[in-house]
């Protein structure tokens, strides 16, 4: 068959489909041409996914019938004044996007430029180009897509459904709205009430209500400002606590000179900059603004034009790791707001019905649980020595009122009760904590510290410290866990860590596959600290640890550590793997769930964490604390 040229309409339909996969490309390609065109108010209607219709309208500069006539023309744009390709200031440059929607789709654009008598219509139908005439409009444009695929109907058969492909186009809209917080979006999509998102401010606090009405209040509040420079390359934006996170990387928004891109070097960044952070399944919130010289980066690697080329991508890198672990890390410890909500909304009020119930009032001389002869319930009301929580001894100097008074630990048992209807055995033990609040002198100026005073310790695991607004609960564990690894960190950053040599050489059993892969790493566990040597088949000779573990278990350390070793990915950068070894190590190095602290202690802990970066999460990206207001307490309560 000899060589011929293609029919343009075919040629059309073929750039189609690069250009526009599916609907959400044709909401995109239209939005960001109402941007270039200096529009303040935009509006999106989407019906049927974006099959049936797509429109989108503007108050932007306009077109008069000659660029109308043009701009369904092939390679037309009015984007390229210099026409050079490497200094690119617009979202759309190729002027292949409203010929190839037209080549698929019943297009037609209605524009009227400010000052024009009136607008003018042209339309597209399967290729087949009408001229243009005059139509009704305010000043501005409107575009409309209607049939989509129609005209290649195999198309069809690849997309998904209408909720899918909506939801998809939402997105797109959600991104260019937080590209463009000075730009007022009203989204109307499936015949739902229309969304709109006002003017904002294009400086931080204005990028935060737009991350506010896109992705809803608790983004707003639970995302920190960051700002940074490194060789021409300028990274603005919000980085979302890691105790705010995700199961998908969704709500992660890119823009690069205010292009809105999905870049693999920037999202591998930002794992890296939360890699102490959070765990491997959990993804930050963030919306991440980079400016730069346009020569700097290529925008016209994909047709799609939602990647990006850098000409200095380490630079890039560098920026984004440096400048948003260092602003995580100088951040006041704070954990995300939702956590506490999600504790007020998980907690119910017991559903008794008091009125239901007989009154309790036992007669004078009648025996209660603790074995000592009940008194009758005075007139006034309720009177604790009934109660059947009332201490089984009552030390000298506890008024008959039940006046407080310290009270020794041996006079504070507790029952628990076994059987039916509380008859059975009592099992009398010590109290798991002493949870009182006046255990020690209070430092008043400590409740206005971020984690405030310590007042108690529940279950040898948590401790319970009171603030002015409100309290804060502490997981022990995991709280000196970050602290440990923080300084194994800062000590590599120094002159290395400091080994404590063992008196006696631990000889550790493991399986010989395990052992060897340890003994293998054995120069990188030596630059933490751990010096580790071959001894015979299946077992290792432990002669040093890090000084900070040396009270640890270096059996269970080891023998974690072999677990883990397979895990250490050689082609990591040593850094990386250095600090992977280290969150295991600290994990044995710190203050176990189950031991009783001092009040000194527990306030030391606090002082120490309000001190550490990062302390709001352990190394494995859980929660160290929660904090708690008054405003939260009273909702458990049902008192708001």
């Amino acid at each position: 068959m000899s060589i011929r040229r293609l029919p343009p309409v075919l040629v059309d339909r073929i750039a189609a489909g690069e250009v526009v996969e599916r609907p959400a490309a044709v909401v995109k390609e239209l939005v960001e041409n109402a941007l270039d065109a200096g529009a303040t108010t935009i509006e999106v209607v989407i019906d049927g996914g974006g099959r049936r219709l797509v429109r989108v309208s503007d108050n932007g500069r306009g077109m008069g019938p000659d660029d109308l006539s043009l701009c369904v023309e092939r390679h037309a744009t009015s984007k390229l004044p210099h026409e050079d390709l490497l200094a690119i200031s617009t979202l759309g440059f190729r002027g292949e996007a409203l010929p190839s929607i037209g080549a698929v789709a019943h297009l037609s654009i209605a524009s009227r430029p400010s000052g024009a008598r009136h607008a003018f219509e042209v339309r597209v139908d399967g290729g087949i180009i009408t001229p243009p005439r005059p139509a009704a409009l305010a000043e501005g444009t409107r575009v409309e897509v209607r049939d989509l695929f129609y005209a290649t109907p195999a198309r069809l058969k690849f997309l998904k459904s209408d909720r899918a492909e909506t939801t998809a186009a939402v997105d797109i809209v959600r991104r260019l709205a937080l590209a463009r917080p000075d730009v007022s979006f009203t989204l109307v999509a499936e015949g739902k009430a229309p969304v709109t998102w006002p003017v904002r401010s294009m400086d931080g606090e204005g990028r935060k209500a737009r991350l506010a009405d896109v992705l809803g209040a608790e983004a707003g509040r639970n995302v920190v400002e960051i700002d940074g420079l490194r060789e021409g390359v300028r990274l603005e934006g919000l980085a979302g606590l890691p105790s705010f996170s995700k199961a998908n990387s969704l709500s992660q928004y890119l823009f690069v000179n205010g292009r809105p891109v999905r870049d693999k070097l920037l999202m591998g960044a930002v794992r890296a900059a939360y890699a102490d952070l959070l765990p491997s399944d959990r993804f930050p919130v963030l919306a991440l603004f980079f400016t730069l010289d346009p020569r700097e980066v290529d925008v016209n690697v994909h047709p799609a034009k939602t990647e990006v080329r850098f000409r200095d991508g380490g630079n890039v890198r560098a920026l984004v790791v440096r400048t948003v672990g260092d602003t995580l890390a100088a951040r006041v410890p704070r954990t995300a707001g939702t956590i506490a909500e999600r504790l007020v909304s998980l907690a119910r009020a017991p559903e008794l019905d008091v009125l239901a119930r007989p009154a309790f009032a036992p007669s004078a001389g009648a025996t209660g649980w603790s074995g000592a002869p009940q008194q009758a319930v005075p007139a006034g009301g309720y009177d604790w020595r009934t109660s059947p929580a009332r201490p089984l001894a009552v030390p000298d100097g506890v008024a008959e009122a039940g006046v407080s008074a310290p009270l020794p630990d041996e006079a504070m048992p507790f029952a628990r009760i076994s059987g039916v209807d509380g008859q059975g055995a009592f099992d009398i033990a010590p109290p798991s904590a002493d949870a009182r609040a006046d255990a020690a002198p209070l430092n008043a100026a400590d409740l206005d510290r971020p984690l405030g005073a310590a007042r108690a310790q529940l279950h040898e695991t948590y401790i319970v410290a009171q603030t002015r607004e409100g309290m804060v609960l502490v997981d022990q564990h995991a709280a000196h866990e970050r602290l440990v690894y923080e300084r194994l960190k800062a000590g590599l950053d120094r002159d290395g860590i400091t080994r404590q040599g063992l008196l006696i050489p631990a000889v550790v059993e493991l399986d010989p596959a395990e052992a060897g892969r340890l003994v293998e790493k054995a120069q990188e566990l030596e630059t933490l600290g751990l010096v580790i040597e071959g001894f015979g088949h299946g077992a290792v000779l432990v002669r040093e640890v890090p000084a900070l573990l040396k009270d640890a278990d270096v059996t269970r350390l080891v023998r974690d550590l072999a677990e883990h070793a397979a895990e250490w990915d050689d082609a990591l950068p040593l850094e990386r793997r250095l600090l992977h070894v280290a969150a295991t190590m600290a994990c044995h190095g710190s203050v176990r769930a189950g031991r009783r602290l001092r009040v000194e202690e527990m306030n030391a802990l606090l002082r120490e964490m309000e001190a550490t970066p990062n302390s709001g999460e352990c190394n494995h990206g859980r929660p160290t604390f929660i904090t708690l207001s008054l405003k939260d307490v009273e909702k458990l309560f049902a008192r708001r």
